[in-house]
Protein backbone atom coordinates (compact mmCIF):
# COMPACT_ATOMS: atom_id res chain seq x y z
CA UNK A 1 0.00 0.00 0.00
CA UNK A 2 1.34 3.44 -0.93
CA UNK A 3 2.11 5.96 1.79
CA UNK A 4 1.48 9.74 1.71
CA UNK A 5 5.19 10.51 1.24
CA UNK A 6 5.97 7.75 -1.26
CA UNK A 7 6.58 10.33 -3.99
CA UNK A 8 8.86 12.48 -1.80
CA UNK A 9 11.97 11.41 -3.80
CA UNK A 10 10.29 12.74 -6.94
CA UNK A 11 9.54 16.04 -5.26
CA UNK A 12 13.09 16.31 -3.96
CA UNK A 13 14.48 15.71 -7.45
CA UNK A 14 12.18 18.26 -9.09
CA UNK A 15 13.13 20.86 -6.49
CA UNK A 16 16.75 20.54 -7.52
CA UNK A 17 15.73 22.22 -10.78
CA UNK A 18 13.25 24.89 -9.74
CA UNK A 19 11.49 26.21 -6.63
CA UNK A 20 8.05 24.73 -6.03
CA UNK A 21 5.55 26.47 -3.78
CA UNK A 22 3.29 24.80 -1.24
CA UNK A 23 0.51 24.27 -3.78
CA UNK A 24 2.92 22.64 -6.26
CA UNK A 25 4.28 20.35 -3.57
CA UNK A 26 0.78 19.43 -2.45
CA UNK A 27 -0.11 18.52 -6.04
CA UNK A 28 2.90 16.24 -6.58
CA UNK A 29 2.78 14.13 -3.41
CA UNK A 30 -0.77 12.72 -3.78
CA UNK A 31 -0.44 11.74 -7.45
CA UNK A 32 -2.12 8.35 -8.01
CA UNK A 33 0.39 5.53 -8.26
CA UNK A 34 0.95 1.82 -7.89
CA UNK A 35 4.07 0.48 -6.20
CA UNK A 36 5.71 -2.45 -7.93
CA UNK A 37 8.85 -4.44 -7.30
CA UNK A 38 10.86 -5.27 -10.40
CA UNK A 39 13.61 -7.86 -10.29
CA UNK A 40 17.06 -7.27 -11.73
CA UNK A 41 17.13 -7.69 -15.54
CA UNK A 42 13.35 -7.40 -15.90
CA UNK A 43 12.10 -4.80 -18.39
CA UNK A 44 10.23 -1.76 -17.13
CA UNK A 45 9.54 -0.59 -20.68
CA UNK A 46 10.32 -2.30 -23.98
CA UNK A 47 10.99 -0.54 -27.25
CA UNK A 48 7.71 -0.01 -29.19
CA UNK A 49 5.61 -0.23 -26.04
CA UNK A 50 2.94 2.44 -25.52
CA UNK A 51 3.51 3.27 -21.84
CA UNK A 52 0.50 4.35 -19.84
CA UNK A 53 2.55 5.06 -16.71
CA UNK A 54 5.71 6.94 -15.81
CA UNK A 55 8.04 5.11 -13.46
CA UNK A 56 9.58 6.81 -10.42
CA UNK A 57 12.47 4.86 -8.90
CA UNK A 58 12.13 4.49 -5.14
CA UNK A 59 15.08 2.13 -4.69
CA UNK A 60 17.55 0.27 -6.86
CA UNK A 61 18.98 1.16 -10.27
CA UNK A 62 17.67 1.04 -13.84
CA UNK A 63 19.21 1.75 -17.23
CA UNK A 64 18.22 2.85 -20.72
CA UNK A 65 19.53 0.95 -23.72
CA UNK A 66 18.98 -0.11 -27.31
CA UNK A 67 19.89 -3.31 -29.11
CA UNK A 68 21.63 -3.14 -32.49
CA UNK A 69 20.75 -5.45 -35.37
CA UNK A 70 23.81 -7.58 -34.60
CA UNK A 71 22.64 -8.11 -31.00
CA UNK A 72 25.03 -5.64 -29.42
CA UNK A 73 23.69 -3.52 -26.57
CA UNK A 74 24.47 0.15 -25.94
CA UNK A 75 23.62 1.55 -22.51
CA UNK A 76 22.80 5.27 -22.63
CA UNK A 77 22.19 6.16 -18.99
CA UNK A 78 21.90 4.84 -15.44
CA UNK A 79 19.06 5.91 -13.16
CA UNK A 80 18.67 5.86 -9.40
CA UNK A 81 16.31 6.85 -6.60
CA UNK A 82 14.21 9.92 -7.42
CA UNK A 83 14.58 9.59 -11.20
CA UNK A 84 11.47 9.46 -13.40
CA UNK A 85 13.04 6.99 -15.76
CA UNK A 86 10.52 6.87 -18.61
CA UNK A 87 9.13 10.39 -18.75
CA UNK A 88 10.47 10.56 -22.33
CA UNK A 89 8.57 7.47 -23.44
CA UNK A 90 5.37 8.57 -21.75
CA UNK A 91 5.44 11.97 -23.47
CA UNK A 92 6.36 10.52 -26.88
CA UNK A 93 3.56 7.91 -26.52
CA UNK A 94 5.69 5.15 -28.07
CA UNK A 95 8.90 3.90 -26.49
CA UNK A 96 11.93 4.21 -28.78
CA UNK A 97 14.29 2.46 -26.37
CA UNK A 98 14.28 -0.03 -23.51
CA UNK A 99 14.25 0.69 -19.79
CA UNK A 100 15.45 -2.26 -17.72
CA UNK A 101 16.11 -2.93 -14.04
CA UNK A 102 19.83 -3.03 -13.32
CA UNK A 103 19.26 -4.29 -9.77
CA UNK A 104 16.12 -5.23 -7.87
CA UNK A 105 13.95 -2.12 -8.05
CA UNK A 106 11.00 -0.69 -6.17
CA UNK A 107 9.12 1.83 -8.28
CA UNK A 108 5.98 3.92 -8.25
CA UNK A 109 4.04 3.80 -11.52
CA UNK A 110 2.13 7.04 -12.09
CA UNK A 111 -0.56 7.24 -14.82
CA UNK A 112 0.49 9.40 -17.74
CA UNK A 113 -2.91 11.08 -17.66
CA UNK A 114 -2.30 12.22 -14.08
CA UNK A 115 1.05 13.75 -15.07
CA UNK A 116 -0.58 15.49 -18.04
CA UNK A 117 -3.15 17.05 -15.72
CA UNK A 118 -0.44 18.04 -13.24
CA UNK A 119 1.72 19.91 -15.74
CA UNK A 120 -1.27 21.77 -17.17
CA UNK A 121 -2.45 22.97 -13.76
CA UNK A 122 0.98 23.63 -12.23
CA UNK A 123 3.39 25.37 -14.64
CA UNK A 124 6.27 25.33 -12.15
CA UNK A 125 6.08 21.52 -11.96
CA UNK A 126 5.96 21.38 -15.76
CA UNK A 127 9.09 23.55 -15.88
CA UNK A 128 10.87 21.27 -13.39
CA UNK A 129 9.96 18.15 -15.42
CA UNK A 130 11.10 19.86 -18.61
CA UNK A 131 14.37 20.77 -16.91
CA UNK A 132 14.73 17.15 -15.80
CA UNK A 133 14.48 15.89 -19.38
CA UNK A 134 16.97 18.56 -20.50
CA UNK A 135 19.49 17.37 -17.91
CA UNK A 136 18.97 13.80 -19.10
CA UNK A 137 19.81 15.05 -22.60
CA UNK A 138 22.93 16.80 -21.30
CA UNK A 139 24.11 13.57 -19.69
CA UNK A 140 23.38 11.69 -22.92
CA UNK A 141 25.54 14.16 -24.88
CA UNK A 142 28.40 13.70 -22.41
CA UNK A 143 28.16 9.92 -22.66
CA UNK A 144 28.21 10.22 -26.47
CA UNK A 145 31.38 12.31 -26.26
CA UNK A 146 32.82 9.78 -23.84
CA UNK A 147 32.46 6.78 -26.15
CA UNK A 148 33.12 8.75 -29.34
CA UNK A 149 36.22 10.80 -28.55
CA UNK A 150 37.87 9.66 -25.30
CA UNK A 151 40.23 6.75 -24.90
CA UNK A 152 39.36 3.76 -22.73
CA UNK A 153 41.20 4.91 -19.60
CA UNK A 154 39.63 8.37 -19.79
CA UNK A 155 36.15 6.88 -20.31
CA UNK A 156 36.47 4.74 -17.22
CA UNK A 157 37.78 7.56 -15.02
CA UNK A 158 34.97 9.81 -16.26
CA UNK A 159 32.31 7.22 -15.43
CA UNK A 160 33.71 6.72 -11.92
CA UNK A 161 33.65 10.47 -11.29
CA UNK A 162 30.06 10.81 -12.48
CA UNK A 163 28.90 7.99 -10.23
CA UNK A 164 30.68 9.54 -7.25
CA UNK A 165 28.75 12.80 -7.62
CA UNK A 166 25.36 11.40 -8.62
CA UNK A 167 25.29 8.74 -5.90
CA UNK A 168 26.33 11.29 -3.29
CA UNK A 169 23.65 13.80 -4.33
CA UNK A 170 21.04 11.01 -4.26
CA UNK A 171 22.18 9.99 -0.77
CA UNK A 172 23.33 6.57 -1.98
CA UNK A 173 27.08 6.76 -1.44
CA UNK A 174 29.83 8.51 0.43
CA UNK A 175 31.77 11.25 -1.24
CA UNK A 176 34.86 9.18 -1.92
CA UNK A 177 33.60 5.64 -1.38
CA UNK A 178 30.62 3.94 -3.00
CA UNK A 179 29.33 0.66 -4.38
CA UNK A 180 29.39 0.49 -8.16
CA UNK A 181 25.97 -0.81 -9.26
CA UNK A 182 27.20 -2.22 -12.58
CA UNK A 183 29.00 -5.40 -13.57
CA UNK A 184 32.05 -5.17 -15.81
CA UNK A 185 29.93 -6.42 -18.72
CA UNK A 186 27.42 -3.62 -18.14
CA UNK A 187 30.23 -1.07 -17.85
CA UNK A 188 31.48 -2.34 -21.18
CA UNK A 189 28.08 -1.79 -22.78
CA UNK A 190 28.01 1.76 -21.40
CA UNK A 191 31.60 2.58 -22.40
CA UNK A 192 31.72 0.66 -25.70
CA UNK A 193 34.51 -1.56 -24.38
CA UNK A 194 34.93 -5.31 -24.06
CA UNK A 195 34.73 -6.84 -20.60
CA UNK A 196 38.44 -7.64 -20.80
CA UNK A 197 39.24 -4.00 -21.61
CA UNK A 198 37.04 -2.77 -18.74
CA UNK A 199 38.89 -5.01 -16.31
CA UNK A 200 42.23 -3.82 -17.67
CA UNK A 201 41.30 -0.13 -17.26
CA UNK A 202 40.05 -0.63 -13.68
CA UNK A 203 43.24 -2.46 -12.77
CA UNK A 204 45.31 0.27 -14.42
CA UNK A 205 43.62 3.03 -12.40
CA UNK A 206 44.02 0.96 -9.25
CA UNK A 207 47.66 0.13 -9.94
CA UNK A 208 48.49 3.81 -10.45
CA UNK A 209 46.88 4.66 -7.10
CA UNK A 210 43.89 6.67 -8.34
CA UNK A 211 41.27 4.26 -6.98
CA UNK A 212 41.03 1.33 -4.59
CA UNK A 213 38.60 -1.56 -5.14
CA UNK A 214 37.06 -4.37 -3.10
CA UNK A 215 34.65 -6.41 -5.20
CA UNK A 216 32.29 -3.66 -6.45
CA UNK A 217 33.30 -1.12 -3.82
CA UNK A 218 35.23 1.84 -5.22
CA UNK A 219 37.26 4.32 -3.20
CA UNK A 220 38.55 7.36 -5.05
CA UNK A 221 41.90 8.37 -3.61
CA UNK A 222 42.01 11.86 -5.14
CA UNK A 223 38.87 13.09 -6.88
CA UNK A 224 40.44 16.14 -8.52
CA UNK A 225 43.23 14.04 -10.00
CA UNK A 226 40.79 11.38 -11.26
CA UNK A 227 38.70 14.21 -12.76
CA UNK A 228 41.71 15.42 -14.75
CA UNK A 229 42.45 11.90 -15.96
CA UNK A 230 38.78 11.46 -16.92
CA UNK A 231 38.38 14.88 -18.59
CA UNK A 232 35.47 15.27 -16.16
CA UNK A 233 33.67 18.58 -15.68
CA UNK A 234 30.56 18.30 -13.50
CA UNK A 235 28.77 21.23 -15.16
CA UNK A 236 26.90 18.92 -17.55
CA UNK A 237 25.08 17.44 -14.53
CA UNK A 238 23.67 20.90 -13.80
CA UNK A 239 23.87 20.28 -10.07
CA UNK A 240 25.13 23.24 -8.10
CA UNK A 241 25.48 21.00 -5.05
CA UNK A 242 27.41 18.44 -7.07
CA UNK A 243 29.81 21.10 -8.29
CA UNK A 244 30.48 22.13 -4.68
CA UNK A 245 31.09 18.49 -3.83
CA UNK A 246 33.58 18.18 -6.67
CA UNK A 247 35.56 21.03 -5.12
CA UNK A 248 35.47 19.66 -1.57
CA UNK A 249 35.77 15.90 -1.95
CA UNK A 250 39.22 16.12 -3.43
CA UNK A 251 40.40 17.91 -0.29
CA UNK A 252 38.69 15.49 2.10
CA UNK A 253 36.56 18.25 3.68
Amino acid sequence: MSQPLTLAPMLRKLELWTALNTADQAAVLPLPHIIRRVRAHEFIVREDDRPRHSCLLLSGFAFRHKIAGNGGRQIFSIHMRGDIVDLHNSMLRRADHNVQALTDVEAAFIPVAAIDDLVVSHPAVAKAMWYDTLVDAAIFREWTLNVGRRDARTRMAHMLCEFALRLHVAGLGERMNYTLPMTQEQLGDALALTTVHVNRMLRSLEKDGFIERTQRSVRIVDFQLLSRIGDFDARYLHLEQAERDETTIGTGS
